[in-house]
């Protein structure tokens, strides 16, 4: 990794505070908080700042804003509608930046995250307001999110990408391609996602990058994962300012307050183990409702904490071969992609309709739609059908046949695991997540 390329504005850099932290030997946490208001954006952006923790700010965007339509946004905003995150393009580029000076929150780095396939309209708003850090992706924000052809989507993120290089020096750009629909698929695709949608960045100008990586059902494959995403980083990505970020779990979480926060605990050990520079949390309200700004400032110091007292057990470590396997698959992904073509604008689609990319229960009109997974009895993700994919083996077996019970109960299987660690005192250790054992136990 290089050094992070430094710039000047009314907001921090977000690759300096990143390489800051890193220097520091601290993890950074963010939050994924978006209100409507300058007065509740605002006053979220404060309290993330003066969190007991090592933050960096977050502007997620509403709804009509992420499919471009600005217009119900404003008027949404004139009847005092209520709206899911705030509308930067609405609002516009002077009031964002009034409302972040007057939060305290000069000096202090932000990141504008989104949802969309089509962002050249945010990418330009975000500008205009003396941000620097957005997230995304061509493939992440089109095939989960969207019905826009991925071609289309392609184009839009190729020109946005060029845009943020132009203007804004030491811009820095997220994939969300670790986190594709948040659960059920393999890491091995996770990996080369990020790593693909990585190299499309590069190749249109950026030159700060962060790869993601979302918590999935094992600690020992996540950490698997995480070490194949930073290898290929280095491969691929070897000339620019990177960084990895993991996400706490984005599937359906659970329902305790003890449970949730156990999950979220296991995440920041993750973090901190893998040498992970950045965390997303996510709060013990997730399962019950909008979080407040309160909700999130809790997260954010109780993963710092964990981040800070990590340990790690033997049972934290891949078995024999499994990090070699994922890896090798992940690898011969990004490959198979990039002989498409010379062209990543042009590979990608490519990929998508060849099969050679196919991520399990995605409807996208785009997706081949060939691939399935299912989670094995030691609670790794597994290819039950990996398609065309260049995958050599299948664990697990190869039927792809998954009834609606089945697929219920591994949407389900990581809330009812921490739920369950939670609610019975007399679960076994064994059964019990390993963030929900003490540091005592943990030898």
């Amino acid at each position: 990794m290089s050094a992070a390329v430094g710039r000047t504005g009314p907001t921090g850099s977000f690759a300096a505070a990143v390489a800051a932290a890193r220097s520091a030997g601290e993890l950074v946490v963010q939050p994924r908080m978006g209100f409507p208001t300058v007065e509740q954006m605002g006053a979220g952006l404060r309290a993330v700042h003066g969190a007991r923790a090592r933050t960096v700010g977050t502007i997620t965007l509403d709804s009509y804003t992420r499919v471009g339509d600005h217009a119900s946004a404003t008027r949404a905003l004139e009847r005092g509608e209520e709206l899911n995150g705030f509308p930067i393009v609405a609002h516009g580029g002077r009031t964002t930046r009034e409302m972040i000076a007057a939060a305290g929150a000069g000096g202090f780095a932000i990141q504008v995250r989104h949802g969309s396939p089509l962002p050249l309209g945010i990418v330009r708003a975000l500008i205009d307001a003396g941000l620097d850090a957005t997230e995304g992706g061509p493939v992440s924000y089109c095939l989960p999110y969207s019905r826009t052809p991925l071609t289309e989507a392609v184009a839009a993120w190729a020109r946005s990408c060029e845009v943020l290089a132009e203007r804004v020096p030491g811009a820095h750009l997220e994939s969300f391609g670790g986190c594709m629909l948040g659960q059920l698929c393999p890491p091995s695709l996770l990996v080369a996602l990020s790593v693909l949608e990585g190299i499309f960045f590069r190749r249109h100008g950026l030159r700060s990058i962060s790869l993601s990586y979302a918590q999935q059902t094992s600690f020992p494959q996540d950490v698997a994962a995480l070490a194949a995403l930073r290898r290929l980083a280095g491969e691929y990505l070897g000339d620019t300012d990177w960084h990895v970020v993991l996400y706490t779990y984005m599937g359906v979480f659970p329902r305790t307050v003890p449970g949730a926060l156990a999950l979220l605990r296991e995440s920041a050990r993750l973090a901190a183990v893998t040498g992970t520079e950045r965390l997303i949390v996510k709060t013990s309200a997730e399962a019950h409702r909008i979080p407040t700004v309160e909700d999130n400032v809790h997260a954010l110091e109780a993963a710092a904490e964990a981040a800070r007292t990590a340990t790690t057990t033997p049972a934290d470590r891949p078995e024999e071969g499994e990090a070699e396997q994922l890896l090798g698959e992940a690898r011969d992904m990004v490959e198979a992609v990039l002989e498409l073509h010379s062209d990543i604008d042009r590979a990608l689609p490519a990929a998508f309709a060849r099969g050679y990319l196919d991520v399990p229960y995605c409807l996208h009109a785009d997706n081949a739609q060939l691939a399935r997974s299912h989670i094995d009895r030691r609670g790794r993700l597994r290819w039950s059908s990996a398609g065309r994919m260049p995958v050599r083996d299948v664990p697990g077996g190869t039927a792809a046949s998954v009834g609606a019970e089945e697929l219920l109960g591994m949407l389900s299987h990581v809330q009812n695991t921490f739920d369950r660690a939670a609610l019975d005192p007399a679960a076994s250790h064994d059964s019990l997540p390993a963030a929900g054992r003490t540091r005592q136990e943990v030898k």
